[in-house]
């Protein structure tokens, strides 16, 4: 068996596609410009590329587990128009009154697909536009990014900055992941 993978774990509403509330029918998909192209630079490094969501939604009657697989093959098709393609998708259908583990910021569904793909969490990053989608990155021993965009709570961003990276687009964020991917491990330190 080959050795674990890094993977680069995305948030889907506000960090691939426009977050109008509720993303549920296929027509509602809009790509976030340059997100596609950030993404086929990730295949094109054969960097493991994988969506965990939030999707109370589904939890709460809005739509349905149809119209979410719906939306994701929609959005798979908008991605592969322009070259790029999402290795796996995983998705938390809960509200936060539910108390899941599977429900960002837990990390269920990130322990679920290291499993599933053979992926290295520590050396996985993590990125999103709400803080809860990268703090994964510190229960799992990896590396988180904060993309805001206008949606995003000013007090996430005070509290990412201190914390993780903070990019301003999603291709800057990949840039910093990619580099980081680059950079040789190194052993930790012992003071001998």
């Amino acid at each position: 068996m080959s050795a674990p993978r890094p993977a680069i774990f995305l948030d889907r509403d506000g960090t691939i596609n426009v977050d109008s509330g509720y993303v549920s029918r296929p027509e509602e998909v809009v790509l976030l410009e340059g997100a596609a192209a950030a993404i086929a630079r990730l295949n094109a490094a054969q960097v493991a590329v994988v969506v965990v969501t939030n999707q109370s939604g589904i939890g709460r009657g809005r739509y349905t587990e149809a119209d979410y697989q719906a939306v994701t093959r929609r959005l798979a098709e908008l991605l592969a128009a322009k070259g790029a393609k999402v290795d796996a998708s995983y998705h938390c259908p809960h509200g936060p009154e539910d108390g899941c583990e599977c429900r960002k910021p837990g990390t269920l569904l990130h322990r679920r697909a290291a499993a599933e793909l053979g992926l290295d969490l520590a050396r996985s990053w993590f990125i999103g536009d709400r803080l809860r989608d990268v703090e994964p990155a510190a229960a799992l021993g990896g590396h988180g990014i904060l993309v805001p965009r206008s949606t995003t709570p000013g007090a996430d961003v005070v509290a990412a900055s201190d914390r993780f990276v903070v990019a301003t687009t999603l291709d800057a964020a990949v840039t910093r992941a990619l580099e980081g991917l680059r950079a040789p491990l190194t052993p930790p330190r012992t003071d001998d």
